[in-house]
């Protein structure tokens, strides 16, 4: 996998895929950026709620689960000095279905936090993970 970086003057940078898709990233107002984009750390626990939502809809299909929505809440913490690694996310989702298996949404949240999800394993290498759920009946 390729990605290609290129400045876009200031703190603004695009990020282009080995794919073709394209990210804005740039700094706050605070520190010099024109909030063009997200924050690097930001996409971070974007691509986290991607690569875990992906592994639990993949399961909860799989178990014939019907879901209907499913979101999710990352909140985190971060190191006071620098480099200000995440040192605590917790991944809450919120499945909504009709009649779903508590025991098949359970499996689907670990499942993807302790073997499938290639950026939550990364990212425990610094924070502490925590992961939780709750079933919405629709």
């Amino acid at each position: 996998m390729t990605i290609k970086v290129n400045w876009q003057g200031g703190k603004a940078f695009e990020a282009t895929s080995s794919t073709g898709h394209k990210v804005m990233m740039d700094a706050s107002k605070e520190v010099g950026g024109e909030d063009k984009g997200s924050r690097p750390m930001e996409l971070l626990l974007m691509g986290l709620g991607g690569c875990s939502g992906i592994d639990v809809m993949m399961m909860l299909e799989k178990g014939k689960q019907d879901v209907k929505d499913c979101q999710m809440e990352i909140t985190s913490e971060r190191a006071d000095g620098v480099p200000a690694v995440y040192t605590k996310i917790n991944l809450h989702f919120t499945v909504t279905g009709t009649e779903l298996n508590e025991k098949k949404v359970a499996r689907a949240v670990s499942l993807s936090a302790e073997k499938y999800c290639s950026v939550s394993k990364m990212l425990e290498k610094t924070a502490e993970m925590t992961h939780s759920y709750e079933i919405v009946e629709a």
